[in-house]
């Protein structure tokens, strides 16, 4: 299977092509914004293709030839207003859902945030709110289209070793889990196609990451 990351270049992203390059039936197709990105992961045997998230749907389109299965871990970062938090968060998972159709790729696995509820925006802070909302209509537009999806809920990110151990369901109590770990819960997902049509909320816990997944 040949896996087309957007959003490759994040600290999820890497991981996630790290390990897909180490596995013997995947291969990675990294979507990366900068040109000037693209050696780590020649490093790593990946091919690379260079594409903005807010350029058109075409252009991702083109990125996604070739491949089986895209997975969306894209965001525009703590650092952003809320009009990046919409053109990447929101316009670009939907640019790269409609990309998807137009490639002809089914399977579609979406990296969103621990929960993405109507509540949650009500109750977010006014500076996260956006971020929430638009990571819930992008959630909610996936789920009407046709796509083989799975929308995975990571809990507050951590950049600690990975312990290979999660609590995973629909809805779980809220914790940490580190970026290595919501790699390796997305590797899992990808493996197991009982996945599809799924949404979990995913923290550090006491399973082993297969067990767990396939338990969805």
């Amino acid at each position: 299977m040949k896996v087309l990351i957007v959003g490759a270049n994040g600290q999820v992203g890497k991981h996630l092509v790290s390990f897909i390059q180490d596995h013997k039936e995947l291969e990675a197709k990294v979507m990366i914004r900068k040109e000037e990105q693209a050696s780590y992961f020649n490093d790593l045997g990946a091919e690379t293709v260079v594409v903005d998230l807010e350029e058109d749907i075409n252009a991702i389109a083109k990125a996604a030839e070739g491949v089986d299965a895209i997975v969306f871990t894209a965001g525009s970062g703590p650092n952003t207003g809320a009009d990046k938090t919409v053109l990447v968060d929101l316009d670009g998972a939907v640019k790269t859902m409609k990309a998807a159709e137009e490639a002809g790729v089914k399977r579609f696995v979406m990296v969103s945030s621990f929960d993405t509820t109507r509540e949650a925006i009500q109750s977010a802070p006014s500076s996260f709110a956006p971020y929430v909302a638009a990571k819930h209509y992008a959630d909610e537009w996936l789920k009407t289209t046709d796509l083989d999806y799975t929308i995975i809920h990571p809990g507050a990110l951590t950049n600690d070793e990975g312990i290979g151990k999660v609590n995973a369901a629909s809805k779980v109590e809220r914790n940490e889990i580190s970026r290595e770990d919501v790699a390796s819960v997305i590797l899992a997902t990808l493996e197991n196609d009982a996945t599809i049509g799924k949404e979990f909320q995913v923290v550090k816990g006491t399973k082993s990451i297969k067990d767990e997944i396939n338990s969805i």
